[in-house]
């Protein structure tokens, strides 16, 4: 199974599943085999730790396989945001970290005996507006920060219609399918065990102690949660952070019909572009963008127009063969939480908060968690601490969690449909009484339906016409429409079945 029903262009290999696990207690227990989770494990071991991973379904069937594997640390949230937020020398600590995720991703790939199809590239910045200042003074932070940048009057070699931009050197990208393949083959050779089990709550202690759906509870001296969001915290950062839905669609372009480069834009949403291989259509153009805040959107033409953005910019693209959506969490400091629980649990790490530079971050966190882990020191710590003040991002999140709280407002909101209504492969929320349940037709003409209440923190979850799924605009948590079983977190637990009948 997989966090949504879209398909990305990464393939990857048919794994064994995994087994159960065992009761006795282990050293290091990772939760979640993501980038983050692997990089982490692989770490620990080459530490001489002993380590486990607990994964709910198979190794990148989360939100690492669905990334665009953008391998940048010219960082979304822009340098000039970055040192008003972090100041200079947390700017310079930022790029640095990033630019040291993607020479140990770099060094993984050559020692790994498949390149995994990482390639240096220049990264591009190019802007929506006949302002140019921005772009501008992007160029001056980052060079300030320490990357090798420089602004382009005449813009981006081959695209020149695209208008002035900013040249990032160093940048990089890697094929997400043969990179995960490549860690799990090196975490067990390395040692580290793979075990299914979905956790549903963590303790800290001395064991730490996690607990899973099946009632088994597992113990180990010290636990990672590395599920995207964490799931065992019920406000520390979610509160902290904002969950949005990305959109991407791929097809094949002639060879060196387009730059091969990373290139972003400043819209809002901003979109994003890179080129990969495939080994039957050979270069395949790779563009996102369309983000919205998860749950909070209903339009059915995200793809549509992310298409239509494409042709226009690169009309060499002959088609488009694949088209998928993943999950961005947004820090409100656009920086991610990676570190010591913020709750507190004693012997209990997180990481969360990509900021759509998942692999990167992902990739660092692993670095920094083994250093935490034995005891080293790191630079990269209290930049990244997830108990960190949101101080100079306070109107950010004010904003954030003033969207958050307007949500509850659909508890008194009128249903959307009656259920006779429902057409096959469709769902809605209607209302009975003071519920409101989450309805949803299936292809065979079946009814299933739930209480609508996310079971995270009771907000009332929304269709998602464009995966299928039951969404919370709070804080994220998706729902499988046929089942109710949690897709993304931070819910851990499936919506309620309704009993009561709705035709």
């Amino acid at each position: 199974m997989s966090t949504a029903i879209t398909h990305p262009v990464w393939r990857t290999a048919t794994r064994e599943p995994l087994p159960l696990p065992a009761s006795e207690p282990c050293d290091v227990l990772v939760i979640g085999a993501g980038i983050a989770g692997l990089v982490t494990a692989l770490n620990c071991a080459q530490d001489g730790r002993g380590v486990t991973v607990l994964e709910r379904e198979a190794p990148g069937a989360g939100e690492t396989g669905r990334t665009t594997a953008h391998l940048a640390n010219a960082l979304d949230d822009r340098y000039t945001a970055l040192a008003r937020l972090h100041g200079d020398d947390g700017a310079r600590l930022a790029a640095a970290s990033h630019a040291a995720a993607i020479d140990w991703i770099e060094g993984f790939a050559a020692r790994s005996g498949d390149d995994c199809g990482f390639r240096r590239v220049p990264g591009y910045l190019f802007t929506c507006s006949d302002d140019l200042r921005g772009l501008r003074a992007e160029a001056q932070a980052a060079t300030k920060a320490g990357l090798d940048a420089a602004y382009l009057e005449e813009g981006i070699p081959g695209l020149g219609t695209l208008g002035p931009a900013v040249r990032f050197a160093r940048q990089a990208r890697v094929d997400m399918g043969r990179l995960l393949s490549k860690l799990e083959e090196a975490c067990r050779q390395a040692g580290v065990r793979f075990v299914q089990g979905n956790a549903v709550a963590v303790r800290g202690g001395a064991p730490a102690r996690v607990e899973l759906a099946s009632g088994q509870v597992l113990q180990a001296n010290a636990v990672v949660v590395a599920t995207n969001v964490p799931f065992h915290e019920r406000v520390a950062l979610h509160t902290k952070q904002a969950a949005y839905r990305s959109y991407v669609v791929a097809g094949p372009v002639p060879a060196g019909a387009v730059p091969d480069a990373l290139i972003w834009d400043d819209g809002d949403p901003y979109h994003y572009v890179r080129l990969t291989e495939d080994p039957q259509l050979g270069t395949v153009l790779i563009v996102g963008g369309e983000d919205h805040k998860t749950g909070q959107s209903e339009d059915t033409e995200a793809y549509v127009r992310l298409q239509a953005w494409a042709r226009e910019r690169f009309p060499a693209v002959e088609r488009f063969a694949w088209g998928w959506s993943g999950q961005i969490l947004e820090p409100a400091d656009g920086l991610a939480f990676i570190g010591a629980d913020p709750g507190g649990e004693e012997n209990v790490y997180v990481v969360s908060g990509d900021s759509g530079n998942g692999i990167t971050h992902g990739t660092l966190a692993g670095l920094l968690l083994a250093d935490l882990l034995a005891g080293r020191q790191n630079p990269w710590a209290a930049l990244y601490a997830p108990d960190r003040k949101i101080l100079k991002g306070g109107r950010e999140w004010l904003r954030e969690n003033a969207n958050v709280a307007a949500q509850y407002r659909d508890w008194v909101a009128p249903g959307q449909a009656r259920a006779g209504e429902l057409a096959r492969g469709e769902g809605a929320v209607l209302r009975r009484g003071m519920h409101r349940v989450a309805a949803y037709r299936d292809g065979e003409g079946r009814l299933h339906a739930f209480n609508a209440r996310c079971t995270h923190l009771g907000c009332a979850v929304r269709w998602s016409p464009q995966e299928k799924s039951w969404d919370c605009p709070c804080h994220g948590s998706r729902f499988e429409a046929a089942s109710g079983r949690v897709l993304n977190g931070p819910a851990n637990a499936p919506l309620e079945a309704w009993d009561e009948p709705l035709e």
